[in-house]
């Protein structure tokens, strides 16, 4: 079995005067989500334009009062922007607010985001492991403390302790061999993206033989999925998520030339013409089944119709959920 999410980049507003009306649009577009079968929903975290998810953990919040069952989690905080005390108190009291169905994912961050407010890749990445750091251990027992380069405190009684124990699930996104690598020996599941299915399958390979382990369900292929009810009209969709796409990562400095057959360099990822999965319904679920089975991913999360209208968005997920979430369920 295949368990497909949804990976939610909640896109930006054309005409912000009808932004109170899009936002319940998508809360009820994300509770209609539970009917149609979808595991559950992982917000993204973006800011300073392109997008509504600044803070994704209020997304989380909202959500789980209008659902029972979808499981909800942010792939992933950027860890580089918050205390961790602050990071850690959420996430137990959003583990409550769900029911015991919240996901926890981590992030570093975009660096053209990042660089808005004065933090460099490097300094990024050294809060990034500090503030992991806290978070496994103040997962692990109630009071602790910290003496780092970045946050220093003792003796911290951190409330409420999360409602699923030791903890809800814990992922993290990788693109490189050394991330997957870092996060096996975490114990933490790992998605990733972008690259082809031979990149990544190499970067699975390496989760696989670092945790000494080969559960599908520690391992999550995300992409941008374009359906429709003709392969025709799901190729102009696609197109556009294409071009919508290019724009957004221009200034991705990680962003790397392909290179045929060979992983991207650490910290670096390039994008596969796999990463754009499109057609009818059936023809979809057969891409992502074949995708899944050629890495050894046991989740999928489905980018629908990345940065489109609200009504493209909902046919997508209708489609998408009736039709093609009972082929990935048996697949």
């Amino acid at each position: 079995m295949i368990k497909p999410w949804l990976f939610e980049f909640f896109p930006e507003l054309a005409e912000p005067d009808n932004a109170a009306d899009y936002f319940v649009r998508y809360l009820d577009l994300w509770t209609r989500d539970e009917a149609l079968g979808f595991e559950g929903i992982f917000f993204s975290e973006h800011h300073f334009g392109g997008s509504f998810s600044a803070s994704p953990n209020l997304l989380i919040a909202a959500v789980a009062q209008r659902t029972r069952r979808l499981r909800l989690g942010v792939m992933g905080v950027v860890l580089p922007y918050y205390h961790p005390v602050r990071v850690v108190e959420e996430i137990g009291l959003l583990d409550h607010l769900t029911g015991g169905r919240l996901e926890i994912g981590t992030a570093v961050g975009v660096p053209q985001e990042l660089a808005r407010l004065g933090l460099t890749m490097e300094e990024a990445r050294e809060r990034n492991d500090e503030i992991v750091e806290v978070i496994d251990a103040a997962l692990a027992r109630q009071v602790v403390s910290h003496q780092g380069k970045h946050f220093l405190f003792s003796d911290l009684r951190i409330l409420p302790r999360t409602l699923q124990r030791p903890s809800p699930p814990r992922w993290t996104a990788v693109v490189g061999v050394e991330s997957a690598r870092r996060a096996a020996r975490r114990g933490v599941k790992i998605s990733t993206g972008f690259n082809s299915t031979k990149t990544i399958r190499t970067i699975f390979d390496a989760y696989r033989a670092e945790a000494n382990a080969a559960d599908p369900d520690c391992l999550a292929l995300r992409r941008r999925v374009a359906v429709a009810a003709t392969a025709s009209e799901a190729k102009d969709y696609a197109a556009a998520v294409s071009e919508r796409l290019k724009s957004f990562v221009a200034q991705d400095s990680r962003l790397k030339q392909s290179v045929p057959d060979a992983p991207p360099p650490a910290g670096a990822f390039t994008i596969s013409d796999e990463e754009f999965i499109t057609g009818t319904p059936a023809e979809v679920a057969d891409q992502i089944v074949e995708q899944c089975r050629a890495v050894g991913a046991g989740h999928f999360l489905a980018v629908l119709h990345w940065g489109a209208p609200i009504d493209e968005v909902t046919a997508a997920h209708e489609l998408f959920g009736g039709k093609a979430i009972p082929i990935l369920r048996t697949a």
